[in-house]
């Protein structure tokens, strides 16, 4: 069955085919901002599992972001409490404030700031019923294959907040790899992808199927988490009349999930 939480632990179940079907999806959930009682902005996130700690990943920016002025006092996420009846859900409400410090934690490195943030999630305080699936650090590794640039991609998450209203499912992308994976593309913490994505796609996972005979199969471990999405690239001058969208995004490197979540 998809996981479930305990209040000391986080712990995963057999996937039975169908469960296997929807697990990726269960892994990713919608993000809304809030500041007091009003609305901000909604975007994209996932769960990522640190031993017996839970952690919601998604951009720092969907957090707080000067340029646009936006800081948010809490997040809201739909959860799911049914296995069988994915139309069953909760509303959890995450503040990112406490005493007046950010509860996220985010990085930089030499390059300056990494568009990613992880705010630990309380599981005792959770609902004993939710529903979801995480990733960890096991995911970050590719084990025996070679990622190559041109590698076929998967983004989950929630463009322009469209899903699947009934049963509270993000929707994937497909994608490849635009640049050389492993190279710090203009020198930032990230690489390229080709896709077409859209607001509210801040914060998805950027996946890829391994090709290894022993996890080529329905699981969740058959998905490697190479990136989390950031943003659409613009390139200036460009003529809106004339030239297309280059359609390329920002993905930033998974592995810092591991000094994020230490």
């Amino acid at each position: 069955m998809p996981q479930r939480l305990e209040p000391i632990d986080v712990f995963s179940r057999d996937l039975t085919a169908h469960d296997s079907a929807v697990a990726i999806l269960l892994t990713t959930v919608r993000v809304h901002t809030w500041l007091g009682s009003r609305p901000l902005t909604s975007a994209s996130g996932f769960f990522f599992r640190r031993g017996s700690r839970l952690y919601l990943v998604t951009n720092r920016h969907v957090f707080a972001d000067v340029p646009s002025n936006h800081f948010p006092d809490r997040v809201d996420i739909d959860l799911h409490t049914d296995a069988r009846d994915l139309t069953r859900y909760t509303v959890v409400t995450i503040p990112l404030y406490g005493g007046g410090l950010g509860l996220w934690r985010q990085a930089t490195d030499s390059a300056g700031s990494v568009d990613v943030a992880a705010i630990e999630l309380d599981v005792s305080r959770m609902p004993l019923d939710c529903v979801l699936q995480t990733f960890n650090t096991a995911h970050l590794d590719a084990g025996p294959d070679v990622v190559t640039i041109g590698d076929a991609l998967t983004v989950i998450g929630f463009p322009l907040g469209f899903h699947d209203t009934i049963h509270h499912l993000a929707v994937a992308r497909g994608a490849s790899i635009a640049s050389a994976y492993g190279v710090r593309f203009q020198q930032q913490g990230y690489f390229l992808t080709d896709a077409r994505t859209h607001r509210g796609s801040s914060g998805s996972p950027v996946l890829r199927r391994r090709t290894h005979a022993q996890c080529a199969d329905a699981s969740l471990l058959s998905w490697q988490l190479l990136g989390i999405h950031s943003s659409r690239i613009g390139m200036r001058p460009r003529d809106l009349q004339e030239d297309e969208s280059l359609g390329l995004n920002c993905a930033w490197y998974a592995d810092v999930l591991k000094t994020l979540t230490q």
